[in-house]
């Protein structure tokens, strides 16, 4: 099993930045962090940005610009730097890794509103 923690969500104004952080435990030897999610109540959870093995990136053309992920393997460590966030931000974000099938976190909350 794989256990997958996020954290750094909170509530704040338009334009501001935060840094979410994932923190992966238990078998995790064959596990490789995946990306991070995000759903807002009544929405489809939708992926907002993407690593892959060789460290490349991918990002929703919502946060292109604005969001960068990374990773520190030796920490086991997943993050997702957020700037200049906006109202439809708002979300609760979910990070994920991946082996045999997807771990999924539990959430944290971004509140993005004025």
């Amino acid at each position: 099993q794989v256990q997958l923690v996020e954290s750094g969500g909170g509530l704040l104004q338009p334009g501001g930045s935060l840094r979410l952080s994932c923190a992966a435990s238990g078998s995790i030897f064959s596990a490789k962090p995946i990306g991070w999610y995000r759903q807002a109540p009544g929405k489809e959870r939708e992926l907002v940005a993407f690593i892959t093995s060789g460290g490349g990136t991918n990002y929703a053309d919502s946060v292109k610009g604005r969001f960068t992920i990374s990773r520190d393997n030796a920490k086991n460590t997943l993050y997702l730097q957020m700037n200049s966030l906006k109202p439809e931000d708002t979300a609760v974000y979910y990070c994920t890794y991946a082996s045999s099938r997807v771990y999924w976190g539990q959430g944290t909350q971004v509140t993005v509103s004025s």
